[in-house]
């Protein structure tokens, strides 16, 4: 029988709460969304920016949730007949109950952090580790001050490894997030001017990444990009931790260092040494920016006392997740197109990542490379030059047409030579009928912007218009 993942006691005593009402004796899982409650779960009603979580607690009472996590001063307010724990805070209490969830854990835990990279490294290491014990790690991109809490307190006291994924936006933000997490190793999976807006320079960005070994536990590891600019910065910080220092990359030297690779449209083979050991490995997903980052995924599977080969064989099995790469064969009624969804956020190392990977993809007779391009944003002053600066990247990966969305993309246009020039707009949407009605058989077209740009509505469309399957380039 599988044990809960809280039983009540323990559970109100991790929020620092008290019982009114007649609550369930085990809780199943963790919400803060009404919408995706089930039987046995918690509720905790936080006061979001828009919305507040009381209002919603009758419909996650109707659910089924064992409990619902209510402020003091709300509980005037809400059904007399309900189940809750009352708290002073409710977001206070979810904080609480994550920090009660690490000191239970046993778990190797690692903290994953960098300008690019953390998200489909964290789910690298899920992928690898779930291979070899039970493993836990945050939902999608759930790594600010409420993500990490909640994936906390969702950790089951049984699991073996841990993942968190830390992300940041202003100086400050990563220690107090990192202090809950408290890994034995964490993980900076490269420096590079995003959110420049809120920064004074890359150097600055790489200060703020390196909080998060502030927390490491006592004989931690610091895995760190040895191929940046900024590896001294780092490196600095690790050692003020007192941390095991493992630099992975392609320089000379560093402790994970790929030594030979060779890539393909839809994955890539590796030859690299791992502390010591030579491994061979293949990846399922493609892109250098992938092989580099498994780099640190061997690493720090090493350094939680996993199987090194086992994972490298792990690797083959991996996919890219949605908006990271995933790819789509488009049915146009008369041949197929390729579509790289890479719509989940941008900045200016992941799109030269993925117009290389756009680069490295092979077209069918006739097929053209397209990319669809949304504005990176939070990148201040330079951010107009540092969307112009795409183009070089564009020309050197042979793209045929280039699509723009945005008042910043709209420079990017003006640098491009005219038979790249496929359509511009302010707005994404206003791409959605032009693309469609260019595409044809053999064409791969790769979709990237930031989040706020709106490029994920157009992958829809185009999954949605022409059918779509998940593919492999070499079907075209």
């Amino acid at each position: 029988m599988t044990a809960p993942l809280w039983t009540l006691a323990d559970f109100v005593a991790g929020c620092g709460g008290r019982v009114v009402g007649r609550p369930g004796d085990e809780i199943s899982g963790i919400s803060i969304d009404s919408r995706t409650i089930g039987a046995g779960d918690a509720f905790f009603a936080i006061l979001g920016d828009t919305r507040d979580g009381h209002d919603f607690v009758p419909a996650a009472l109707k659910a089924g949730a064992a409990v619902c996590v209510v402020a003091e001063e709300k509980l005037g307010t809400l059904p007399e007949n309900g189940r809750y724990v009352v708290v002073d805070d409710v977001f206070a209490g979810l904080r609480r109950l994550g920090v009660a969830s690490r000191a239970r854990s046993h778990a190797r835990i690692v903290a994953v952090t960098g300008s690019v990279g953390k998200t489909s490294t964290k789910e690298a290491l899920r992928h690898v580790l779930a291979d070899q014990g039970e493993t836990h790690a945050s939902v999608a991109s759930y790594n600010n001050h409420w993500g990490v809490p909640l994936t906390l307190a969702r950790m089951p006291a049984s699991a073996a490894y841990a993942i968190f994924e830390i992300g940041m936006n202003h100086p400050g933000e990563i220690t107090p997030l990192v202090a809950m997490v408290r890994p034995h190793v964490a993980v900076v999976t490269t420096v590079a001017p995003v959110h420049l807006a809120q920064f004074r320079d890359i150097e600055e960005i790489a200060e703020a990444k390196a909080e998060v070994f502030s927390a490491l536990e006592p004989d931690g590891a610091a895995v760190i990009d040895g191929d940046v600019a900024q590896v001294g910065i780092l490196v600095k910080a690790a050692e003020a931790a007192g941390a095991r220092i493992v630099r992975f990359g392609e320089s000379a030297g560093l402790e994970a260092r790929l030594l030979h690779v060779s890539l393909q449209a839809d994955n890539s083979t590796a030859v690299a040494e791992v502390l010591g050991r030579e491994i061979t490995y293949k990846i399922g997903a493609p892109g250098r920016h992938v092989v580099k980052n498994s780099l640190a995924v061997l690493a720090t599977v090493v350094l939680v006392g996993g199987d090194l080969a086992r994972a490298g064989l792990s690797l083959a099995a991996m996919a890219p997740p949605k908006g990271r790469g995933e790819r789509h064969a488009l049915h146009l009624g008369h041949g197929e197109a390729l579509l790289i969804d890479e719509s989940y956020n941008a900045n200016p190392a992941s799109m030269r990542a993925a117009i290389d990977l756009l680069g490295q993809t092979p077209v069918g007779l006739k097929g053209r490379r397209i990319a669809v391009l949304g504005d990176m944003l939070e990148l201040g002053p330079q951010g107009e030059k540092l969307h112009v600066e795409l183009a070089k990247a564009l020309k050197k990966a042979r793209v045929d047409r280039v699509y723009c969305a945005g008042p910043l993309m709209h420079a990017l246009w003006h640098a491009l030579p005219p038979e790249m020039q496929g359509c511009q707009s302010l707005v994404s949407s206003d791409l959605e009928a032009p693309l469609a009605a260019a595409l044809q058989p053999g064409d791969a077209v790769m979709i990237k912007g930031s989040n706020g740009s709106r490029m994920g509505p157009i992958v829809e469309m185009l999954k949605t218009r022409f059918s779509s399957t998940r593919a492999r380039a070499d079907e075209l």
